[in-house]
C-alpha cells in the first residue's frame, strides 16, 4: 500500500519472472493489471477482473482480538454503567473541520444520554477541542483516555454497546462497522464527494447512521473486509 510501494512491487514481480504474487491495498491509480490483486474501497473508482471492492478499510478487528481486549481492559471499563458509548474523535483534516462550536454541541448531546461515555481523541482533535471535551464530559461516569499507558482503543470497541465516530475518519468508522455494533457518524463541518459516497454506502448497508443526539439499537451484517480480501488471495493462489 502507498504510492512508493508501486514501483518496488513491479520491480520484484519482474525480477521473480512473474512468480511473485502481488497484492495492492487501496487505489493504485495505475492499471490494476500490474498486480495479481487490487483491493480498493467502494468510494474509489478503480474496477477490473482482478479488483476486489471493500466496503470500508480492512482492519485487525476480529472476535478473537475483541475478546482479548475485553479481558485486558476490564479494569478500566467493567465498572462503567450500561449502556457504554464509545466516542472516537478525530478532528481537522483536508476534508473536514472540527470547530469548538461543533465540539460543544457534541458534548451537550452526549451529556443528555443516559449512558457512560468512553472517549478517545486524536492529535487532530486539537488542544482547544480537547479542553472542551474534558471540561464538559470528564466525570465519574465517563472515561477519557489521557494518552498515557497502553492504548485502550480495542478495549473501547469491545466494551461499547454503541459506537460514535466523527465523520473525518474512514479507518475508525470501518473499525466500528467491523464490530457489528450500532455505529453513529458524528457530522463535522465540510466533507467531500468520496466521504459522502463512503458514508452513504455504509448507511445503505445498515451499518451506520448519522448522530443527531438520539440513540437506537439495530443489527446488521458486520463488515468483513480483511477476511474477504484474505479469502480472495487464497482463492487466487489455489488456482496457480
Amino acid at each position: 500500500s502507498g504510492r512508493k510501494a508501486i514501483p518496488v512491487t513491479r520491480y520484484i514481480k519482474k525480477k521473480s519472472g512473474e512468480k511473485t504474487f502481488t497484492v495492492y491495498l487501496q487505489d493504485p491509480r495505475v492499471n490494476p493489471n500490474q498486480f495479481n490483486l487490487v483491493a480498493v474501497p467502494f468510494h474509489d473508482q478503480t474496477r477490473g477482473e482482478n479488483v476486489i471492492v471493500t466496503n470500508g478499510a480492512p482492519n485487525k478487528i476480529s472476535d478473537v482480538n475483541l475478546s482479548l481486549a475485553k479481558a485486558q481492559f476490564a479494569p478500566l471499563f467493567e465498572q462503567l454503567k450500561k449502556p457504554r458509548i464509545a466516542v472516537l474523535i478525530g478532528g481537522n483534516s483536508k476534508a473536514y473541520k472540527m470547530t469548538p462550536e461543533i465540539t460543544k454541541n457534541l458534548c451537550d448531546q452526549l451529556n443528555e444520554l443516559d449512558a457512560s461515555l468512553i472517549i478517545t481523541a486524536s492529535r487532530r482533535t486539537g488542544e482547544e477541542n480537547l479542553n472542551i471535551i474534558k471540561k464538559q464530559c470528564d466525570n465519574n461516569n465517563n472515561f477519557i483516555w489521557d494518552g498515557n499507558g497502553e492504548n485502550p482503543y480495542l478495549g473501547m470497541l469491545a466494551w461499547a454497546d454503541t459506537i460514535l465516530v466523527t465523520a473525518d475518519s474512514t479507518s475508525m468508522v470501518s473499525d466500528a462497522g467491523t464490530t457489528g455494533k450500532p455505529v453513529y457518524i458524528v457530522p463535522l463541518e465540510g466533507g467531500s464527494k468520496k466521504f459522502d459516497i463512503f458514508h452513504n454506502h455504509l448507511r445503505a448497508l445498515g451499518v451506520a447512521r448519522l448522530f443527531d443526539g438520539q440513540l437506537d439499537h439495530w443489527k446488521y451484517d458486520r463488515l468483513r473486509d480483511a477476511e474477504n480480501v484474505a479469502n480472495e488471495i487464497k482463492r487466487l493462489l489455489d488456482k496457480k
